[in-house]
């Protein structure tokens, strides 16, 4: 199992008492992967997200991502996700960004995409929509087309319901051989298997606990034995994200993940994330969850719904997610922790977790993309 970071400009609250608070945020987090590439990890994704206030305010991600490109030697930067739907970001567009990235990053780029976080997001570029689910119809009309954009040399265009385009050169080819690998953040089960028939890895975003990879894998691994890719290769690939704390005790960890504001981030969740199914009794915006004090931390923790610990610990919960077969595992880290405690928990992790889980010195990504010739 590989190791990745997860971030998305968290802001929150900050904002109410520090006015540069989101600078700092989007600063603190190129800091964040800087040392996680430093620490072994071999992956980071950058969201997209647009007007969702406090909860992401990393729009621009691929200017956060060309920026990481040169900041860093070895990790692999993904865009967790790019929005290709035309009314968002032309579909040339998205296809010039990814293999601009894939040159700036000497072939570290891995292309993730999606259809846009719910109602608040996807009604800001497509009015007067009444199904969410619509946004599904212009993906799959799009998504095949990208590899014919970067292996054509001139690519035969494409006239389509929401889109279209002459023949043109789209410029730049990607860096080396074939293309990035490509991912979708998958929600329901069926999702899962749609992008395994494509041959597409998936950004686990849905997955909640160690019990999940149950419907994760079945759906998964047995539609990609019979994936007919649209790009050059299978990426068979499924990764899980997981908020993480870690300390050199398992007390220490637990204050942190304690002052972390976990139930804020929570709570701002379901409501942007709008068309995912609300947990019962799950309180509605503008009522959020309540603080989280250390004895649901530990409870949390039990129920396998937060990596916390000393790095022992957290070595055995991460070996969980290995056992039930999640191939990356990204943690999201608590956005009320100090820069200090964020910090301490990659280094912790790079020095006592990763390097007995992935020993292996190729990304499998790479591996794949390079099977092709």
């Amino acid at each position: 199992m590989e190791f990745g970071l997860f971030v998305q400009g968290y802001v929150g609250k900050r904002a109410e008492t520090d006015p540069l608070a989101e600078h700092k945020a989007l600063m603190e987090e190129t800091e964040y992967v800087i040392q996680a590439d430093k620490s072994g990890f071999k992956y980071a994704w950058a969201s997209e997200h647009h007007f969702l206030e406090e909860y992401s305010h990393l729009s621009a991600n691929d200017v956060f991502l060309g920026y990481l490109a040169h900041a860093t030697d070895r990790i692999h930067l993904g865009s967790g996700i790019f929005n290709p739907l035309a009314q968002v970001n032309h579909p040339v567009k998205v296809a010039e960004k990814v293999a601009m990235l894939d040159h700036l990053s000497e072939g570290r780029h891995e292309f993730g995409s999606g259809r846009g976080a719910g109602s608040h997001e996807i009604l800001g570029f497509i009015p007067g929509v009444t199904d969410m689910n619509y946004t599904k119809e212009i993906w799959e009309e799009t998504i095949a087309e990208f590899p014919k954009m970067w292996l054509q040399d001139e690519y035969v265009g494409f006239q389509g319901k929401h889109w279209s385009l002459p023949p043109r050169k789209i410029l730049p080819k990607p860096y080396g051989k074939s293309h990035p690998a490509m991912w979708y953040a998958a929600g329901s089960p069926p999702s899962y298997a749609m992008a395994a028939r494509k041959g597409l890895g998936v950004l686990g975003f849905s997955v909640q606990k160690v019990s999940d990879m149950e419907w994760v894998l079945e759906q998964y691994k047995s539609a990609i034995q019979d994936a007919e890719p649209i790009g050059d290769f299978v990426n068979d690939n499924v990764m899980v994200t997981s908020t993480a704390v870690c300390a050199p005790t398992h007390e220490e960890a637990v204050r942190i993940a304690a002052r972390g504001g976990l139930h804020y981030l929570q709570s701002l969740l379901f409501r942007y994330h709008d068309t995912f199914p609300r947990p019962e009794g799950f309180p509605v915006w503008p009522e959020t969850l309540p603080e989280y004090n250390e004895e649901i931390i530990e409870l949390l923790i039990a129920e396998e719904l937060l990596i916390c610990g000393d790095p022992d610990e957290v070595l055995r919960q991460c070996k969980r997610w290995e056992q039930a077969g999640a191939d990356q595992l990204s943690f999201g880290l608590p956005v009320g922790v100090s820069r200090e405690d964020t910090l301490q928990t990659i280094r912790l992790v790079g020095e006592h977790v990763i390097p007995k889980i992935d020993t292996d010195p190729v990304h499998r990504t790479a591996r794949f993309r390079g099977a092709t010739s």
